[in-house]
């Protein structure tokens, strides 16, 4: 028998394990479209806001020596209201809406918004390493993550999905926290604060000098963190962190992940890089004897 791509995190149903992740390519519906049909299995929207976001002045983004990216954008957004109304033809794509703001009521007013919208569930963006008073500080008040994710799911029966990221506190305070507001599922992780200085100008490069390390370079520490996650808690799992092959895709899996998303990779081959990735882990799965994605995930806590 051949094996399936098809998957599930939780109650959300995917024909393909791959996802877009939030922050790339992630505000036009025509764009979603053709990243579907090339073989996302889902798409992630950038973290929209109650209000449209401007975001920083350039320079937002900056490549690392080694590979992966150092980016400040200032999650720049047209608003939730706005948004909606660019998806509510969507017909087809699994849609998922990522939010981001400061208080339970800004969730509240964003997914009242997407009524009457196809969506497949909501990503709440508890980790932007580079925003001040969104993102890692509201992730690091559990009081905070508890509200919120109570009024979301008090708003909506679409699923609700946690991302976390490291913070100043143990990133598994929010996993705790979110787990006991009935979060349905947790993507881990988001980028990580960093920076880069010019030697020459001697000046930090980003405008904002501080923003969010993604791509190869935090795999590994992804990585860690789906395991630990998978190991203390029986809640599905999205992995996301410089995934840029198949073998990156089936290492999350074994760690504990139904799902990945990809990211900076995008950059270099946006549209064949899904189904070159689809196509690996389906030749790896046959190869192994795996019918489904299920039979693989946390394989690698039982050795």
């Amino acid at each position: 028998m051949e094996s399936s791509l098809a998957t599930s995190i939780g109650k959300i149903q995917l024909e393909r394990p791959i996802m877009l992740a939030s922050g790339i390519l992630g505000i036009s519906l025509d764009v979603f479209n053709r990243l579907y049909h090339s073989g996302a299995g889902a798409v992630v929207t950038k973290s929209l806001s109650k209000e449209p976001w401007e975001g920083y002045s350039n320079p937002t983004i900056c490549s690392v020596k080694g590979g992966g990216w150092i980016n400040a954008v200032g999650l720049s957004n047209p608003g939730a209201s706005y948004f909606s109304k660019m998806i509510e033809t969507n017909k087809d794509v699994p849609i998922l809406v990522s939010l981001v703001g400061s208080i339970p009521e800004d969730f509240e007013f964003m997914v009242k918004q997407f009524e009457n919208c196809k969506v497949t569930a909501y990503e709440l963006n508890l980790s932007c390493p580079h925003v001040a008073k969104v993102g890692l500080e509201v992730g690091d008040d559990p009081e905070l993550v508890k509200k919120i994710i109570t009024t979301v799911k008090n708003t909506t029966n679409i699923p609700v999905i946690a991302k976390v990221g490291l913070g100043t506190t143990n990133y598994l305070n929010t996993v705790d926290i979110s787990v006991e507001s009935g979060i349905d599922a947790i993507t881990a992780i988001n980028t990580i604060r960093a920076m880069v200085i010019d030697v020459e100008t001697k000046r930090p490069i980003l405008s904002n000098k501080f923003g969010g390390l993604s791509g190869k370079p935090i795999k590994p520490i992804a990585l860690r963190c789906v395991y630990e996650i998978s190991s203390k808690y029986d809640i599905p799992i999205i992995g996301c962190g410089g995934v840029s092959t198949w073998e990156d895709a089936i290492e999350f899996f074994l760690a504990g992940a139904s799902s990945v998303q990809l990211g900076s990779i995008i950059g270099d081959n946006w549209i064949g890089v899904f189904n070159e990735i689809n196509n690996g882990i389906k030749k790896y799965m046959n190869d192994n004897g795996f019918s489904k994605i299920e039979e693989m995930v946390g394989l690698a806590k039982k050795s």
